[in-house]
């Protein structure tokens, strides 16, 4: 049986961040892409550039940051699911970006970080 406090947490930190980047000026792509086994959160365009998102919700600091959940085997599965992404809509001409959202669900904010790692 899934933990459905752990996907509601998920899907608004998912929420906020979609909510953060419309704001920005990003164009929303996609949402929960799955391929091969893989996931990205959001895909978004920023410009000229195609960006894949890794959104990490947090109710508590006691299990660290966000960004210390994006593991190197994490960053693997992502680009795994870029590639699928990037494939299927003829996109590998565009500059590609891999970042990560930080939502703090207590003070309602997002931490977001660009480039926070490369293929």
């Amino acid at each position: 049986m899934p933990d459905t406090s752990r996907i509601s947490k998920g899907r608004r930190g998912e929420n906020m961040t979609a909510e953060y980047l419309i704001r920005q000026g990003f164009v929303l792509l996609e949402r929960n892409y799955r391929r091969m086994g893989c996931e990205v959160d959001i895909i978004a365009m920023d410009g000229g550039a195609t960006v894949f998102i890794e959104v990490k919700a947090r109710s508590s600091r006691t299990v660290g940051l966000g960004r210390e959940a994006v593991t190197y085997a994490k960053q693997r599965n992502i680009i795994k699911a870029a590639s699928a992404y990037l494939t299927e809509n003829g996109l590998w001409d565009t500059p590609v970006r891999f970042d990560v959202a930080e939502v703090d669900l207590v003070e309602c904010a997002v931490e977001y970080i660009k480039n926070a790692f490369q293929v």
